[in-house]
């Protein structure tokens, strides 16, 4: 295969993606903003396109890209613990609702267990940042701890957790990945990748 045919970049899932019964997390740094506000968007849009609804796309920002990992699971840990809270005040509601039913009991109408969907825990998280080498050895110190981190939130809480990254060694490297280059052309937005990513693998972990 000759080199103008080769197509870097993600395969589309084999079968059809529906984000619509999901809660996404965002966490992106403001380190790089010019930068990182654009792969955020690509992210959201992405998630959008998939069925994930505007008000299950929880978006919180940090510092740095070394305060990625701890922020993204404390955000998810605070989930489903809130989550498990959740279910116990469901269970008090419709053993007072069957009381109210049999005479026995009085107290307040329950709550519609429907509405409190969007309370669960989250289905996926995508970090966001972007880190550009300089003079010393910070990049790769911090892009090392970064990536290692990352990679426990997912396995350390169950809740997959997608690699939005970029590691580059130029500006214009990194403003090409997010769609945003100086050239002709401007480069695709990898953002919109960590957000099917993000949908395919909480999809795959239901």
């Amino acid at each position: 295969m000759g080199g103008d045919d080769f197509h870097k970049g993600v395969k589309a899932a084999a079968r059809t993606l529906d984000g619509s019964g999901l809660k996404i997390l965002i966490v992106h740094t403001r380190w790089n903003s010019e930068i990182v506000d654009p792969l955020v968007r690509g992210a959201r849009q992405a998630l959008a396109r998939l069925g994930v609804q505007e008000q299950n796309i929880v978006v919180r920002d940090v510092p740095g890209a070394y305060e990625l990992p701890g922020a993204a699971q404390r955000l998810i840990r605070q989930s489903q613990q809130q989550s498990t809270n959740l279910v116990g005040a469901v269970v008090d509601d419709l053993m007072t609702a069957a009381g109210e039913l049999s005479g026995s009991v009085t107290g307040t109408a329950p709550r519609d267990p429907a509405a409190s969907v969007k309370s669960g825990p989250f289905d996926a998280a995508i970090c966001i940042g972007v880190l550009i080498k300089g003079s010393t050895m910070h990049f790769e110190y911090i892009a090392d701890a970064t990536s290692q981190g990352i990679m426990r939130v997912g396995l350390d809480t169950g809740v997959p957790t997608v690699f939005g990254v970029l590691t580059c060694l130029t500006d214009d490297q990194a403003m090409e990945r997010a769609g945003i280059g100086r050239g002709a052309d401007p480069g695709h937005n990898h953002g919109e990748d960590w957000g099917a990513a993000a949908v395919e693998m909480a999809l795959l972990a239901l």
